[in-house]
């Protein structure tokens, strides 16, 4: 009976932590949606409240009539993408190449990318905007998503790696078996059976981007700004614009809400996928 009710009580210290951690983390993206739909009068009172004494969707109407939030939208897209699939045809052959030859180099790849990672981003946004400005990239969604792959690809090594790893090597050596060259092997073998931990790797490296502020800061002025730039654009001479704000904010944390949600099984499948050693 103790150790009943032991148990019991270990299960409801775990819970109350859980739920305490989602509260915690969770209360800030709720007080940004609730302000979202407050009055202005109310965004700004003192002290704050946290539900609205009023709903209305003025502040959404404002943020979308403003000028360049349309095309704001569009360049975190564009950028995203292209970012998040550049990282992948490079970190594919990258993560298989180390994981399977096992050389000194592959090892010295790895630290640098995790170095890389490491390292504060305007260490290497700084250098970026001299070298994207003398190829003539600056404000241009090509070299935002240049600069962005920075970020996203060394995640995608490392993730990419852990899952290859975790594939049992009979796989492939069935497949050359057969006839399949290395490269068709990987293609046509390799990839689909870890098709979770692409999955995986992709939804991060599109998230690494599509919330990436920094070198779009210092990359873009107008034609290439992307939404987060925007979102810190709504001030007034009285200070920050608070209902539009938390309004495009809550509009723009939508699409990676619904990825993660529309996706989970796949990112659970996939990180098991990483810690199964074959």
């Amino acid at each position: 009976m103790s150790h009943l009710l032991a148990a019991r009580v270990r299960t409801g210290l775990l819970w109350a932590a859980a739920v305490a951690v989602v509260v915690v983390y969770g209360f800030p993206f709720v007080y940004l949606v609730l302000t979202s739909f407050k009055p202005a009068v109310d965004a700004i009172a003192v002290p704050p409240t946290v539900l609205p004494q009023r709903f209305t969707l003025d502040n959404y109407l404002t943020a979308l009539n403003r000028p360049g939030v349309t095309a704001s939208f569009i360049n975190s897209v564009s950028t995203a993408v292209v970012a998040t699939l550049l990282s992948m045809a490079l970190a594919i052959p990258a993560a298989w190449g180390i994981t399977r030859y096992r050389t000194r180099a592959g090892q010295l790849l790895m630290a640098g990318s995790l170095l890389v990672r490491m390292a504060p981003a305007v260490a290497i946004g700084i250098p970026l905007v001299t070298i994207l400005g003398a190829a003539g990239l600056t404000d241009t969604p090509t070299g935002l998503a240049l600069a962005q792959t920075t970020v996203a690809l060394p995640l995608s090594i490392w993730l990419l790696a852990s899952f290859f790893e975790g594939m049992p090597r009979e796989i492939e050596e069935a497949a050359l078996v057969d006839g399949c060259g290395r490269f068709t092997a990987l293609l046509r073998v390799i990839l689909p059976v870890v098709s979770g931990g692409l999955a995986v790797t992709a939804i991060f490296a599109f998230l690494a981007s599509w919330n990436e502020f920094l070198f779009a800061l210092l990359l873009t002025s107008v034609r290439a700004q992307t939404t987060p730039i925007a979102i810190a654009n709504f001030q007034s001479q009285f200070g920050l614009d608070w209902g539009p704000m938390t309004a495009l904010a809550t509009l723009y944390s939508v699409p990676a809400v619904v990825l993660t949600l529309l996706l989970q099984r796949r990112i659970v499948a996939g990180l098991s996928l990483g810690a199964v050693k074959g």
